[in-house]
C-alpha cells in the first residue's frame, strides 16, 4: 500500500515487519451536546488538537466494572495528568481500611505488589492521605469524580479521553477572538461531545524516524509479536519519558528521531537524525512575565534568573486601597496617585479627588458611625503630599478608586535582583538589552509585568558534533522524540549552558499558572463594605 503521510508518499510493502509503539489522537470530530446528546441541528466539525481554547471535562456518567477496566481504558502515569479520581458507590472493605461509598479515590500509579499487578492508590481525610492498593481483580462500580481543572483540547486528547470512548467537555475559555474560520458557532459557551480520531505510532526496521499510520488505512496486517525479536527495533522515547529515568542514568548518547518545530535558537538546532547528549534532568527557576497593554491577546515570557538584560521600574497600577495594602513594603515608601474620585460615606474617613497624592503608611482599625451605630472596620494609614505640607488621613479598606504609582527609584535591575529585593507582581521595560544572545524578544515589549516565580522541569542537552554549548529544553512544552545510542559520553561536564527567553502560548500560560498556584491557598479577598 502506498499512503500519503505529512505529505510525503510511503509505502507499506508486503512481508514489511512495523513495530507499534502507540497509539495517538490525531484529530477530534466535535458535536454540540445538549442533554448528554448529540444536538439534532449540529454538524460535525473537525478540531485540531492545537485548537484555542480552555475547557472542563464533564464527568463520565457510565461506570467502569472492575479496577482492570479502568487500567485499560484509562491513562494512569507519573506525570501531573496521570492521577485519575473515581468514586465507588458502596463500601469497599480492605485489610485495614474501609473505603467509604462517594468517596473520592486517586488513581497514582499500576505496579506488581507481592506478585499480583495492582493500582496504587490513595483518599484524602481530615486533610491527611491514606494510601493503599486495589488489586486489578477488584470488581463493582466506580464512576469519574467531577474534575474542576482546566485543560487545552491537546491536554484532554492525551490524557482525558478513555480509550473506546467519547468525551463530552464544556467551553470554559475561548482566549481568542471569534472569527469565520472558527468552527464553532459565534459566543458558543455550551458543551461538546468529543470523538477521537487515532493513528498508529510504529518503527520500522529500516527507517529512524517514527511512522504516523491514520488507523483508518485500508491495510491488512498479522500479529508476529511472539515469533519475532522485537528487540532490534528501535525504542523511541519522549522527554518526558527521559524525564523519568534516573539520575544516575544521565549523561545518554540519542540520536532525535522527530525534532521540535521552530526555527529560533536552540529547536533549530535539533533536526531529525542529529546525534545529541542529554548530561543532566533538574529543576529550574523561571519568571513568568506578561506584556502590559490595555487590549489583548497580550505576549507572556519565562525569562530564565541568568538573562543578562537590565530592567528599569515601570508604575504599577492599584484598583482599591486594598491592593496598595498588599503592595506596601519595609524597603520603601509607596507613593500613588489617585486616578478616580472616592466619596466616603463616613465623616471619619477621607474622600479622594482625582489628582490626589499620598505615601501608603499601614493597616489599621478605625471606629465609624455607620447608620446611627459605631463600627470598627480595616483601613489604610496614608499622608495626602499638599503643596507645602503632609495631612495624615484614613481611606477605607474596601475603598473601590484607582491609584497610580509614582516611580522615584531610576536604578537599573538585574532579573536577581527583582526577585531578591521586590515582591511580584512587579512592572518593568528593558533597558539594557541582553547582549549575549542575538535576538532579545524582551527589548521590543514597552513594558512587562514580572508576576510570579516558577519551577519547572528541564534537560540540559547538547551536540555530540561540536560541544561547545548546551542547553536548557523544557521537558513538558517541547514535542521530540528520541532513542537512546549505547555510547560513551566524550564530555561528562556539560559546556558552558546557555538559557533562553521562552515565548510561551495563551494556553500554555494558563497551564503553568495553574499548576503553579494549585497547592497554593488563594489570595485574601479585600473587606466589605460594612453592612
Amino acid at each position: 500500500s502506498i499512503y500519503e503521510m505529512f505529505g510525503n508518499e510511503c509505502c507499506l510493502s508486503t512481508g514489511e515487519v512495523i513495530k507499534v509503539i502507540g497509539f495517538k489522537i490525531n484529530k477530534l470530530i466535535a458535536s454540540i451536546c445538549e442533554n448528554n446528546e448529540v444536538s439534532q441541528l449540529s454538524a460535525k466539525v473537525e478540531l485540531p488538537l492545537n485548537f484555542p481554547g480552555l475547557y472542563k471535562v464533564v464527568a463520565d456518567k457510565t461506570p467502569y466494572l472492575s479496577i482492570e477496566e479502568i487500567t485499560r481504558k484509562v491513562s494512569i502515569g507519573p506525570t501531573r495528568f496521570g492521577h485519575p479520581c473515581f468514586y465507588s458507590p458502596e463500601d469497599i472493605k480492605l485489610a485495614n481500611l474501609t473505603i467509604k461509598h462517594g468517596e473520592q479515590i486517586t488513581f497514582n500509579s499500576v505496579e506488581e505488589v507481592n506478585g499480583t499487578m495492582a493500582v496504587n492508590c490513595g483518599v484524602v481525610r481530615n486533610n491527611q492521605s491514606h494510601s493503599f492498593t486495589l488489586p486489578l481483580s477488584q470488581e463493582g462500580k466506580f464512576y469519574e469524580c467531577e474534575d474542576d481543572q482546566i485543560y487545552t483540547l491537546k491536554e484532554i486528547a492525551e490524557w482525558k479521553i478513555p480509550k473506546c470512548r467519547n468525551r463530552i467537555v464544556k467551553l470554559s475559555n475561548t482566549l481568542h477572538m471569534w472569527d469565520s474560520s472558527n468552527p464553532l458557532p459565534e459566543n458558543f459557551d455550551g458543551c461538546l461531545i468529543l470523538t477521537p480520531v487515532y493513528e498508529v505510532q510504529a518503527v520500522m526496521k529500516f527507517r529512524k524516524d517514527i511512522v504516523h499510520i491514520l488507523s483508518d488505512l485500508d491495510v491488512e496486517v498479522k500479529d508476529i509479536t511472539d515469533c519475532y525479536d522485537i528487540s532490534s527495533f528501535l525504542q523511541p522515547l519522549s522527554l518526558e519519558d527521559v524525564f523519568e529515568r534516573t539520575s544516575k542514568e544521565f549523561p545518554m548518547v540519542a540520536e532525535i528521531m522527530e525534532g521540535p518545530s521552530g526555527s529560533r535558537k536552540p529547536y533549530n538546532l535539533f533536526n531529525t537524525g542529529k546525534e545529541i547528549v542529554i548530561y543532566k534532568k533538574y529543576q529550574a527557576t523561571r519568571v513568568l512575565a506578561s506584556e502590559i497593554r490595555s487590549d489583548s491577546p497580550k505576549r507572556h515570557f519565562l525569562i530564565p534568573i541568568s538573562y543578562k538584560g537590565k530592567f528599569k521600574r515601570r508604575p504599577r497600577e492599584f484598583p482599591t486601597a486594598y491592593d496598595l495594602e498588599i503592595a506596601r513594603s519595609e524597603k520603601e515608601q509607596l507613593h500613588v496617585v489617585a486616578t478616580k474620585a472616592f466619596d466616603s460615606p463616613h465623616e471619619e474617613l477621607f474622600s479622594v479627588s482625582v489628582g490626589d497624592q499620598f505615601l501608603v503608611q499601614q493597616c489599621q482599625t478605625s471606629e465609624v458611625l455607620y447608620e446611627g451605630r459605631k463600627k470598627v472596620i480595616d483601613v489604610l494609614a496614608c499622608e495626602q503630599i499638599l503643596s507645602d505640607t503632609y495631612k495624615k488621613v484614613l481611606l477605607p479598606m474596601y475603598m473601590e478608586g484607582g491609584f497610580v504609582e509614582v516611580i522615584h527609584d531610576k536604578k537599573q535591575y538585574q532579573l536577581s535582583e527583582i526577585c531578591k529585593e521586590f515582591r511580584l507582581p512587579f512592572n518593568v521595560k528593558v533597558s539594557v538589552r541582553d547582549l549575549s544572545v542575538e535576538e532579545d524578544v524582551l527589548a521590543a515589549v514597552p513594558g512587562l509585568q514580572f508576576e510570579e516565580e516558577i519551577t519547572d522541569s528541564y534537560l540540559l542537552i547538547g551536540s555530540t558534533s561540536s560541544p561547545v554549548e548546551s542547553w536548557e529544553i523544557p521537558v513538558y512544552r517541547l514535542n521530540m522524540s528520541v532513542h537512546l545510542l549505547s555510547k560513551d559520553v566524550q564530555m561528562v561536564v556539560p559546556p558552558p549552558t546557555k538559557t533562553t527567553v521562552e515565548e510561551i502560548s495563551e494556553e500554555q500560560y494558563y497551564m503553568v499558572r495553574r499548576y503553579e498556584n494549585q497547592t497554593l491557598h488563594p489570595p485574601p479577598r479585600p473587606p466589605k463594605k460594612p453592612t
